[in-house]
């Protein structure tokens, strides 16, 4: 049975006169309160936006501390105050909607799909806007390495971010696979930009920033795969 037919039945039944035994009633009642159970409530939005936010930081500097600072140590002063701040606060956007995607009834601002659109275009106008290296040494070697490394940084931080909201709800499991997916891309991206010194325009414009759509993919993907095994189960 899937959700639209248990609607129907509940809509049908309230629209039936019942005539139930009030001593039936009363035992039915009592059988159900005997079986609830408190529920502790959900820590407030703001937190579980915060842990979010701190967890994927935490993954992206873990990473390149593991890999070596070589990115930042190699930017100067103009390239750290745009890059990290951008970043800093892509990943805050991204925390507050996967929060949202994960607490029913939340006010949606931003669409995940616009967020994911939004967060791509920011990071491209910055990077071409910065790095004027236009030389394409090692480019598919250099930028396969570079996306593996960002991917491997992404997945981790989107499942301990699906961890820490695990007893919230995705009534919409593509849409919060998808902004999860954005969230962990950007703690990959963050980790190459710590890391990477490799400062062709090309290789930050295509292989650094193609973490965030293959990460936000597969999020969606997942989120979809978890919503057909939800409804399969219901039938």
């Amino acid at each position: 049975m899937n959700d639209e037919e248990i609607n129907k039945a509940l809509q049908a039944a309230a629209e039936t006169p019942q005539h139930l035994d009030p001593l039936a009633r009363e035992r039915i009642s009592e059988a159900i309160k005997s079986s609830l159970r408190p529920v502790r409530p959900l820590p407030p939005q703001w937190l579980m936006a915060a842990g979010l936010f701190l967890l994927c930081a935490a993954v992206s500097v873990a990473g390149a501390a593991r890999a070596g600072f070589f990115g930042v140590a190699k930017m100067d002063g103009l390239e750290r105050s745009l890059v990290f701040p951008v970043l800093i606060l892509l990943m805050g956007l991204a925390a507050v909607g996967f929060v949202h995607q994960m607490v029913p009834a939340s006010r949606i601002r931003v669409s995940p799909g616009a967020l994911a659109a939004l967060t791509m275009v920011a990071l491209l106008a910055v990077f071409a806007d910065l790095f004027r290296d236009y030389h394409t040494d090692d480019f598919i070697s250099a930028g396969v390495a570079c996306l593996a490394a960002g991917l491997l940084h992404a997945i981790p931080a989107g499942l301990l971010g699906w961890l820490l909201l695990r007893r919230g709800f995705a009534a919409k499991p593509v849409a919060a696979g998808l902004v999860a997916g954005t969230l962990a891309g950007l703690a990959g991206v963050g980790m190459l930009e710590l890391h990477c010194p490799n400062f062709q325009a090309a290789h930050i414009l295509v292989w650094h920033t193609a973490v965030l759509p293959v990460s936000a993919g597969l999020g969606a993907l997942l989120g979809r795969v978890y919503a057909f095994r939800a409804r399969a189960g219901g039938k």
